[in-house]
């Protein structure tokens, strides 16, 4: 992994992907035509009865409670999904016929209007993600430099390609006609667990996670999280519960018992950021940790050897498996679930929903 710039990657069941396959080309077609109007949701639909015992019927609503997050996960990744093919194809669109206007090619509009006004990474830029990202490159700043550079341009080029298609977007007065899933909420006890943003924002984004997971890693490393809470200030909530899987990762429990030892010392989430640089730590190396946090060490040695937080783990572990929790990490935003190492633009949506939300009730209670 060592200088690589790693695309967020989330992992879905093969259903999900034959079934989203089989509406891109439908996608294409709506993307092409008026937008339609959205159907009247079935009044009867929850109340249905789709199986009947001795008389009794089995009703729709029934079976979605009992499959309950399982059947939530997958409406949102389907969503979630096409959502993207949605945002790709308007994308796709808005370039074609800005391109049409202008009388060239979109390669050509592309070249005109992201390419040429992205200025090249200077050496500057190179040496500050060294230094902020130093544990994941073998060699020194010399040797890295010609690993780094592409990734910064990149991402500049990506940058200035998204901000002219969302101009364009705007000029093109684009109306997002997807309807999204029912909202479906899950009670998430986050009593004691760390947290970051004010007690009393309308937005809790509470997330299960392994320090030993690499997908949970890559989300640290994209440093999304740290984008939201600096987005949504006053809004936003992070809750960190703790979710080692023990079948993938054996030794990643040790280190969540050490993180709630920092958390004594009021320094839970500089060790955190310590335990998620490089690769994971176990035995000797926790210790490492803690003194790179800045902790007072034979105080930490005390609270660890004492096994102080087996016990507060293992709840966090019995919470997640009570509510279907199958992998990291995992989210609930106000309860509602997000599933993988998403990318921000999958935040935002659910907490700007779940702030207008907030918003509406707080006029509607005045």
């Amino acid at each position: 992994m060592s200088g690589r710039f790693p695309r967020a990657r989330v992992f879905v069941p093969g259903i999900v992907i034959v079934i989203v396959f089989a509406l891109l080309a439908s996608l294409r077609l709506v993307a092409q035509a008026p937008a339609a109007q959205k159907p009247a949701a079935d009044p009867q639909a929850k109340s249905e009865a789709v199986a009947v015992v001795d008389g009794v019927p089995i009703t729709n609503e029934q079976v979605e409670k009992a499959l309950g997050m399982n059947l939530s996960k997958l409406q949102e990744q389907i969503y979630s999904m096409k959502r993207q093919a949605v945002d790709a194809l308007v994308s796709e669109r808005v370039l074609s016929n800005e391109a049409a206007r202008r009388k060239m090619t979109v390669t050509a509009l592309i070249d005109a209007e992201v390419t040429s006004k992205v200025g090249l990474v200077t050496e500057a830029e190179v040496e500050k993600f060294y230094v902020a990202n130093k544990a994941q490159f073998k060699g020194d700043l010399e040797q890295s430099r010609e690993q780094i550079r592409p990734g910064l341009q990149n991402q500049k080029i990506q940058a200035q390609r998204n901000a002219f298609i969302q101009d364009l977007k705007a000029k093109a007065k684009v109306a997002i006609n997807l309807p999204a899933p029912d909202v479906q909420r899950f009670d998430v006890s986050i009593a004691g667990a760390p947290s970051k943003g004010p007690a009393n924002a309308p937005v809790t984004l509470v997330e299960f996670s392994d320090f030993h997971c690499p997908f949970c890693k890559q989300l640290e490393d994209n440093n999304t999280l740290t984008q939201i809470l600096s987005k949504y200030r006053d809004q936003v909530k992070l809750v960190w519960i703790d979710y080692p899987i023990d079948q993938l990762h054996p030794q990643a429990r040790k280190a969540h018992e050490a993180a709630r030892c920092a958390g004594d010392q009021g320094k839970f989430w500089e060790y955190h950021r310590a335990l998620y640089t490089g690769g994971p730590k176990t035995g000797a190396q926790l210790k490492t940790a803690a003194q790179q946090a800045g902790l007072d060490t034979t105080s930490f040695d005390a609270c660890f050897s004492s096994g102080k937080y087996e016990a507060a783990v293992q709840k966090d572990v019995d919470q997640g498996k009570r509510l279907s929790v199958t992998g990291t990490p995992t989210f609930f935003v106000n309860g509602r679930p997000l599933i993988g190492a998403q990318p921000l633009d999958a935040f935002t949506r659910l907490i700007d929903d779940e702030v207008a939300r907030a918003s509406s009730t707080g006029s509607k209670s005045r």
